[in-house]
């Protein structure tokens, strides 16, 4: 298992000075505000409408309770997006996590995605996970370049999964990477710390 990573994180991007911080209760009002700004599609990468006040209490509460960890990414005071590891250790699958990210359209392009999918894939690794999901709807191109750019793979199809705020129903593709042997390859190579 690797450190524990420290916040706050700066990172250049093109979109500019990009602050990781970890998300808490005093984010509340900013959390919601980037959430309703989004375009009502890209909530359909998320398992509930973070643009609801109560699921934005609902998800602080289980980040104060230690199942999830979400990393918010801060452009000036303004949230420019979201990276979140989701585990259960309850459950049959305590070394599986899952990730969860959005980014504000505006920043997009600009390397913050990236950024913010390799800080929250590092978080996962310090937490000693051995393997990570993600899913988003078939047509999110950009999205499922990004993590398969990141070694993730397609595991599964889920068709009609998720329905929009119209009422269409929108296939879900499952991605997986297999954190243990990526980690035991930069291991293997002399570069465990190479996500840092």
């Amino acid at each position: 298992m690797s450190e524990a990573r420290s916040y706050p994180r700066h990172v250049k991007t093109d979109a500019g000075d990009i602050e990781f911080r970890l998300m808490s209760r005093a984010d509340e009002a900013t959390v919601l505000d980037f959430a309703r700004a989004l375009p009502p599609h890209d909530l359909l990468f998320l398992p509930r409408n973070i643009s609801e006040p109560k699921v934005l209490v609902a998800w602080i509460n289980e980040i104060e309770r230690g199942a999830i960890t979400s990393l918010l990414a801060v452009k000036g005071r303004q949230v420019v997006g979201c990276g979140t590891l989701v585990r259960d250790p309850h459950s049959w699958s305590p070394h599986v996590g899952e990730i969860r990210m959005v980014v504000s359209e505006d920043v997009r392009g600009q390397g913050v995605g990236r950024a913010l999918s390799q800080e929250t894939f590092a978080l996962a690794l310090g937490a000693g996970l051995e393997k990570l999901t993600v899913q988003m709807t078939v047509d999110q191109r950009g999205a499922i370049a990004l993590f398969e750019s990141l070694g993730f793979r397609a595991e599964g199809l889920l068709r009609d999964q998720v329905r929009d705020v119209d009422g269409r129903t929108h296939d879900i593709v499952v991605f997986g990477h297999d954190v243990a042997r990526f980690q035991a390859q930069l291991e293997a190579y002399g570069v465990p710390g190479a996500v840092e």
